[in-house]
């Protein structure tokens, strides 16, 4: 069977939903098509090839594949009925926290938006292309607020729902921008931190770059911490 023993865990992966989508993604992909080859596994889960390695061996300790030895040396592999089994039960996991996702999110943004448009913060940016800037895109207009474009230091297209994409707040003037919402759910800490130094540069207190709950950010500052605190 070549599945390299010396792939690293699965584990590397630290989010436990990441890990759920991968499993589910590998074990759509092997129902779909038996001949599938562990690289073209990793690039339609858009992982290392070392990842999707360790998952699929795993997959296959767990009973939920098995592995025929094909013509010119390749593999066959196949869900078995555990595998189908665990595909429906991910499936219906996955779709529960996609709905909880949009709902919370939904709500949580809202209740930015229009806590900002209450303080007169109506220009945002957001911070972070993906699923959950959408999601703030669709609440904009229903909360009085003006969305000027979405952060993204590493943007792969000029424009994300609609906006502007930039890749820094430097471009604005604490005349053009009111305050900033960070969407990055990759790295929301690292997103924060950094839009907190950038929005002080354009002149935007602390207060002024804001988050959904969800995606458990700490506020707290270095400089806020007890005389002693963090120090050996």
């Amino acid at each position: 069977m070549a599945i390299d023993l010396m792939t690293p865990p699965v584990s590397e992966i630290d989010d436990p939903d990441a890990k759920h989508a991968v499993v589910l993604g590998l074990l759509n992909a092997v129902h779909n098509n038996s001949a599938v080859t562990q690289r073209s596994l990793a690039r339609e889960l858009g992982v290392a090839l070392g990842i999707a390695n360790a998952t699929l061996r795993r997959c296959v300790e767990k009973g939920l594949i098995k592995v025929r030895e094909a013509p010119a040396r390749r593999y066959a592999y196949y869900l078995t009925p555990r595998g189908f089994a665990e595909k429906s039960q991910l499936t219906a996991q996955y779709l529960a926290y996609s709905f909880k996702f949009f709902r919370d999110a939904r709500s949580q943004c809202e209740a930015l938006m229009i806590d900002c448009a209450g303080r007169g913060w109506r220009r945002i940016a957001l911070a972070g292309a993906g699923e959950l800037a959408e999601i703030a895109r669709l609440c904009a207009g229903e909360c009085g607020v003006e969305l000027v474009a979405v952060v993204d230091r590493q943007p792969r297209e000029q424009r994300f729902a609609g906006l502007p994409v930039v890749t820094d707040l430097a471009i604005f003037t604490s005349d053009k921008l009111d305050a900033v919402m960070i969407t990055d759910v990759r790295a929301p800490q690292a997103t924060f931190d950094a839009m907190v130094t950038a929005a002080a540069a354009v002149g935007l207190a602390l207060d002024r770059v804001v988050a959904p709950k969800l995606l458990r950010i700490s506020t707290a500052r270095p400089a806020e911490t007890e005389p002693g605190e963090g120090a050996p």
